[in-house]
């Protein structure tokens, strides 16, 4: 696009894939909150419960990717709303699932629903945004899961104990329907691009600079989600104040709101060659909260920085994948805006596993040193792909 500045369209067009970010974070992630309603109203254990969230998590990374690569010739914008009206659909009928094989298979199919428009919205958001404003647009975008976590999943939680836990699905079916109002109005109309074989699509994936750049984002929620995963159990050793955890949990949620603002502006210039550095910042946080956690007030400012860390490489290494299809396989741009999603998936997957490890071995803030060496590894990746990139701009 020629011009270097957002019109009303493009911040329109912002806000919407937003709104729809927002609605898809709120769906995935508010099954959490309510995950003890479902157990007791299905007559499940609360373990067997957690398998809607971890089915939910495998389908999305496994699908994702799968299904883009089979979609990739398919008009963006009559695409993207049959997968937001599908998704209302899928909400809907969690609302009368009376039995945990339902649920389970409703939550897969929202799970690939979730995926494809994640990865939809970020290709759309980058292609119809000036070059120099890609990263604030991708910046807003991801912003949705921020709002989802801080306020939509309170929101869907608070409505569960007052109601049912199937009044929160409820809830989501409402939010898609205006999600898909605010898209039918403002979504642009996108040429399709040439169709292209599935064997084209993956052989993005047999290149060693995409691996690099999947691993990147992988290591670096891997190293939050260390930590993360176990910041309850870390709270109560600190010896919170009783009543204050959700508070504390909720102040996290809201600092990240700054980290997304952060993301955008890392993204800006040199976002490969910045991030090298932030992994090592973080890496520095997390490792630190071994010995602040001594003290509450150091502690507590220590997992504010933990927080303030945590999501500043998603807009860099969304718009990386992207730009590296480019390079490589311009036929596969649909499926390289699909791997960061999956990656993040892989990461919380991964740092979650690791830390579980540590933290049964008898150490709970052993967690801090794992998640930092994670972070240490990832800014390693980013220093040998920033180093190749540099290579590859040099005239021969």
């Amino acid at each position: 696009m020629h011009t270097t500045e957002l019109t009303k369209r493009h911040w329109l067009l912002i806000l919407t894939l937003t709104l729809l970010t927002f609605v898809l974070g709120t769906s995935e992630f508010v099954i959490v909150g309510i995950l003890t309603d479902i157990s007791s109203s299905l007559h499940i254990t609360n373990a067997k419960a957690g398998t809607l969230v971890s089915a939910f998590a495998i389908t999305f990374a496994i699908a994702t990717p799968l299904v883009m690569s089979a979609t990739s010739h398919f008009p963006k914008r009559k695409w993207m709303l049959f997968l937001i009206g599908s998704f209302i659909i899928l909400n809907a009928l969690c609302v009368i699932s009376t039995t945990y094989v339902m649920l389970l298979a409703l939550r897969m199919l929202t799970a690939i629903v979730t995926g494809v428009l994640i990865s939809l919205a970020m290709i759309v958001a980058s292609e119809n945004m000036p070059i120099a404003k890609r990263g604030l647009a991708i910046s807003f975008v991801f912003g949705g899961f921020t709002l989802a976590n801080v306020i939509g999943v309170p929101i869907g939680t608070v409505i569960a104990e007052r109601y049912d836990w199937n009044a929160t699905f409820l809830l989501t079916s409402f939010l898609g329907a205006i999600a898909f109002l605010a898209s039918f109005f403002i979504l642009p109309t996108m040429h399709s691009p040439f169709r292209s074989s599935m064997r084209d699509q993956f052989s993005l994936l047999t290149h060693p600079r995409i691996l690099m750049a999947f691993f990147i984002p992988s290591l670096g929620f891997g190293a939050t989600y260390a930590v993360y995963t176990y910041l309850v159990p870390i709270l109560k050793g600190m010896e919170a104040p009783s009543g204050s955890i959700s508070w504390i949990l909720f102040g996290y949620g809201f600092i990240s709101i700054f980290s997304n603002i952060l993301a955008g502006k890392i993204a800006s210039y040199n976002a490969i060659g910045r991030l090298r550095f932030v992994f090592l910042i973080q890496a520095v946080v997390l490792i630190s909260l071994y010995w602040t956690t001594d003290n509450f007030i150091f502690g507590l400012f220590n997992i504010s920085l933990m927080s303030l860390m945590a999501i500043l490489l998603t807009t860099s290494t969304q718009l990386y994948l992207i730009d590296l299809a480019g390079i490589y396989q311009p036929k596969a741009t649909g499926l390289a805006a699909s791997l960061m999603p999956v990656a993040s998936n892989v990461g919380i997957a991964f740092g979650s596993a690791i830390g579980g490890i540590v933290y049964h071995q008898g150490n709970l803030m052993s967690v801090t040193l794992v998640g930092g060496l994670i972070a240490i590894l990832a800014s390693l990746l980013t220093f040998l792909s920033h180093r190749l990139d540099q290579k590859q701009k040099k005239p021969a």
